[in-house]
């Protein structure tokens, strides 16, 4: 925590999918069927560490149903795979004023470095992982399965 309060750790949203895909310059770069999207954003200070806990939280999150129609079944168990996507605007400071601010996200290319350790994470916990493209504009389409969409960051874990 920083002294204002803001949480400087690796946040993700984490979305059930029946079907995911990520678009860059009208070409489809990442796509997945049943499974997750995953957006996903370094702040200031985050770690190797953090993005490797991360990875583990999102391969094993039980949100999958199970024969009983109850979430118990986690992305590796139903034979899933990850669509991970960055997405800078989960530092977002919105307090103060209309406009949000991003200074707590972690700079570009550490960013970049600890959201691909995070996807290799991902990788070798066994899952099928896409990605998209970096401080791209990306356009990002998903059918949220449920729905059921789950915030999550390193300090909550």
């Amino acid at each position: 925590m920083t002294e204002k309060g803001v949480s400087l750790t690796m946040r993700a949203i984490l979305q059930r999918v029946s079907e995911a895909s990520v678009e860059v310059d009208g070409d489809i770069v990442g796509q997945i069927g049943r499974g997750l999207l995953v957006l996903v954003c370094a702040m200031q200070g985050d770690t190797d560490e953090q993005a490797a806990f991360l990875a583990r939280k999102v391969a094993a999150m039980r949100i999958f149903q199970d024969d009983a129609g109850k979430m118990n079944r986690s992305v590796k168990d139903v034979g899933g795979a990850v669509l991970a996507v960055s997405q800078f605007t989960l530092a977002a400071e919105w307090r103060k004023g209309n406009r949000p601010g991003f200074s707590t996200a972690a700079p570009p290319a550490e960013g970049e470095r600890l959201y691909r350790v995070f996807c290799q994470k991902l990788i070798e916990e066994g899952l099928p992982v896409e990605t998209g493209v970096f401080a791209a504009d990306m356009k990002v389409r998903l059918l949220n399965d449920g729905p059921v969409t789950i915030p999550m960051d390193t300090e909550a874990g």
